[in-house]
């Protein structure tokens, strides 16, 4: 079987914000943005990778969504726990600092992991974590 990854869905509260920071800080490039009915989506990846994408997207653009369950995905977006991402990259602590002195927020610092990794990790605007692992 050949299957890859073509897109991954993250939430978005700020879409100004979290474009500044895909592509600021991370250094995606933009592939699309649209706007419909006052939403954003906004498909971002890495420049060298232009078959995988990350669409960021309003956590509520679902209809089917009730009001009860929007409440809960933005709680549990303000904490850090509805979404994650994991990238990878050769050198963890020169990414970390070029991410850091964007003025990101830094939820773990380069760390060698018991599991054999060196990682970090970081929030983006709406409160995904986003975390780096070394060696790629």
């Amino acid at each position: 079987m050949d299957i890859s990854i073509q897109h991954s869905f993250l939430p978005h509260t700020d879409p100004e914000a979290s474009l500044a920071f895909y592509r600021d800080a991370l250094g995606f490039e933009v592939r699309n943005d649209v706007g419909y009915g006052g939403l954003r989506w906004i498909t971002v990846g890495p420049p060298d990778q232009p078959d995988t994408s990350v669409v960021l997207h309003p956590p509520t653009a679902d209809p089917g969504i009730t009001p009860d369950e929007q409440r809960m995905i933005a709680e549990m977006m303000a904490k850090g726990t509805f979404a994650t991402i994991v990238l990878a990259t050769p050198d963890v602590d020169a990414t970390f600092d070029r991410i850091q002195a964007t003025g990101a927020e830094v939820v773990q610092e380069p760390t060698d992991q018991p599991y054999g990794i060196r990682d970090c990790a970081f929030r983006d605007p709406a409160g995904n974590h986003v975390r780096i692992n070394g060696g790629a």
